[in-house]
């Protein structure tokens, strides 16, 4: 299995150049059963990495442009009158996938927005009263434009906090930069081979269940988060929500890195992924005051 992990890695490489570790990040949510948000500038490669990793892991994929008059029966169905049969039909909407891309979710109002999540958190949409449930595996990559751009809704920290991870792919290397400007195209996502199925993948997510985290690591993540609560340099503070997924993210992590037990270093790797979003802290300025926190708070021996 791990070298079908090393395969889907390289052939997400080739499509987006110089991210290896954003791919790894964006694996790292899928396989710990996360939904994952992507915060950058328009142009960086957010469409293509989730078009990509719906390829590769052999999954049905939906993609929904947010805009401001989007309706949440646009994303979860509607029931439409059948005149000849005097009855109603539910129609799902594009949320029936395995994977949904939603694209600039912050250019939606917050009714729109708060349909998507609740979705996302309870994995079932309730239409007319009527329950139906989300295929399996279902996973939610969300994208957002900076919030200083105009047309944006800012997603509350209650959202915020239903997904597992934030990454930003940022911009390209130099020479990756150069080989696009030398019209030296990535492979295009299409071509990708599928690599698993979603059996294979339930199998992943379960040997990385079983992935194990010591007592002196665990103490470690909860000294990360503590730090957080009793400090004053933070809008937030980090809930047992966090400090769970930071547990469940670095997991999958050590398993990603051929590992069946957790280091700090992987809680360390993933920790500004799950955590910075929970603080309120931006891509852009949050790097410094999550490296703050590593740095204060003593790595177990």
């Amino acid at each position: 299995m791990q070298s079908t992990v090393t395969a889907i890695i390289d052939d997400l490489s080739s499509v987006i150049f110089g991210k290896k570790q954003q791919i790894k990040l964006a694996l790292t949510c899928l396989f710990s059963e996360g939904h994952l948000l992507i915060e950058d500038l328009p142009g960086m490669g957010k469409t293509t990495l989730s078009h990509a990793l719906a390829a590769v892991l052999g999954l049905s994929y939906q993609r929904i442009q947010f805009t401001s008059d989007l309706l949440p029966a646009d994303i979860l169905g509607t029931n439409v009158f059948n005149a000849s049969e005097h009855t109603f039909t539910f129609h799902k909407g594009p949320i029936f996938s395995q994977v949904v891309l939603a694209d600039e979710i912050n250019r939606a109002g917050p009714k729109t927005q708060s349909a998507l999540l609740e979705a996302m958190e309870e994995q079932q949409v309730t239409v007319d009263g009527k329950k139906y449930a989300l295929p399996t595996p279902f996973f939610v990559i969300a994208t957002q434009n900076p919030l200083y751009q105009s047309g944006t809704y800012p997603l509350p920290e209650s959202q915020l906090d239903r997904f597992l991870m934030r990454i930003s792919l940022g911009f390209p290397p130099k020479e990756a930069e150069k080989q696009l400007i030398l019209n030296i195209k990535p492979r295009d996502y299409t071509q990708l081979p599928q690599r698993i199925n979603s059996q294979q993948l339930t199998d992943i997510q379960n040997l990385i269940s079983k992935v194990i985290i010591s007592s002196p690591v665990i103490d470690y993540i909860i000294e990360l988060v503590t730090h957080t609560r009793q400090s004053a340099a933070f809008a937030g503070s980090l809930s047992p929500r966090a400090s769970m997924a930071l547990a469940k993210a670095a997991k999958s992590w050590a398993f990603i890195e051929s590992r069946d037990f957790v280091t700090p270093e992987d809680v360390q790797a993933v920790f500004a992924s799950v955590c910075q979003h929970r603080l309120g802290l931006h891509n852009e300025s949050g790097e410094s005051q999550v490296n703050e926190i590593l740095k204060t708070v003593a790595v177990p021996i």
